[in-house]
């Protein structure tokens, strides 16, 4: 039986973290319910698709109808308006219900209530200083710092209600958790931008045909194999230099199924730089 089955999850969200959210615990055996604006959810619709197949749609006019009926049967409530917004709408909540809100900064303090989106977050979070102007390539804070730690959240309160018949009241902060994802760095760096750049060891190359590897040899024992395969011995002590112009040369000597053939499976740690639909294929 599906971990969540009997579980009825009423989702009040809309584009990315919140349909995320619920996607994740529907594939846990939850029923969820969407509930809509009559204008509906702007979200793409591929991407509406697939992060909502499988979900009941309803249609709420929040200006004239009274809030649906089955949030009186919810588990789980999921919203994702700004802070105050929810509570206005007189959406009536049992005391076992558990209301999780995925907020872009909290529900208190000095930016509660700014727009934002996960970009916005990301720059607040402190995570985008090594690599900007450059973009994230997904939605880290939407994804990992908002519907993943919604998740875990709501499963931690499932497990306490579990014991206490209480319901919970939950904020997630995209801008907060996303933060905490790279907090452990506060500390200090064993190397200046180890993880953007400022390894040869861990850096992206460039392969003959215009595509890409991905080298993450951080240990001494996958460098060193590295270089062995490579037949350059001579770069086994310059793991940490900041670049190396010579394997860069190296890796643009042969083409990309090339060197996954020569170096894959051989605990070099490298590996390709994969289109989505590769990804797909392959994983």
């Amino acid at each position: 039986m599906p971990a969540l089955d009997g579980t009825t999850v009423v989702d009040f969200t809309r584009h990315l973290p919140g349909p995320y959210a619920s996607r994740e615990l529907l594939r846990r055996g939850a029923r969820v319910v969407k509930i809509e604006s009559p204008e509906g959810d702007s979200t793409p619709p591929e991407w509406y698709r697939a992060l909502n197949d499988g979900k009941e749609i309803v249609t709420w006019d929040a200006h004239r109808e009274p809030p649906p009926a089955v949030v009186e049967e919810a588990d789980v409530v999921l919203e994702g308006f700004r802070p105050g917004v929810f509570e206005r709408l007189g959406v009536p909540l049992a005391d076992t219900t558990i209301l999780c809100s995925i907020t872009g900064f909290g529900a208190t303090g000095p930016r509660a209530n700014d727009a934002g989106h996960d970009l916005n977050y990301l720059g607040y979070a402190g995570v985008l200083h090594d690599t900007a102007p450059a973009l994230p390539p997904v939605q880290v804070a939407d994804l990992s710092g908002g519907a993943q730690r919604a998740v875990i959240e709501i499963l931690a309160a499932l497990l306490e209600r579990g014991r206490t018949g209480r319901g919970a009241r939950i904020v997630v902060s995209m801008t907060h958790e996303s933060h905490a994802l790279a907090a452990h760095r506060l500390g200090g760096e064993p190397l200046p931008r180890l993880l953007t750049g400022g390894a040869a060891c861990y850096r992206i190359y460039e392969t003959r045909d215009g595509r890409h590897l991905t080298v993450a040899a951080l240990e001494p024992r996958f460098w060193h194999n590295l270089c062995d395969l490579l037949d350059r011995p001579d770069l086994a002590n310059r793991a940490f230099e900041p670049e190396l112009p010579e394997l860069a040369e190296v890796f643009r000597s042969r083409t990309l199924a090339e060197w996954r053939t020569a170096l894959e499976g051989k605990d070099t740690c490298v590996g390709p730089v994969l289109t989505l639909a590769e990804a797909a294929a392959e994983l």
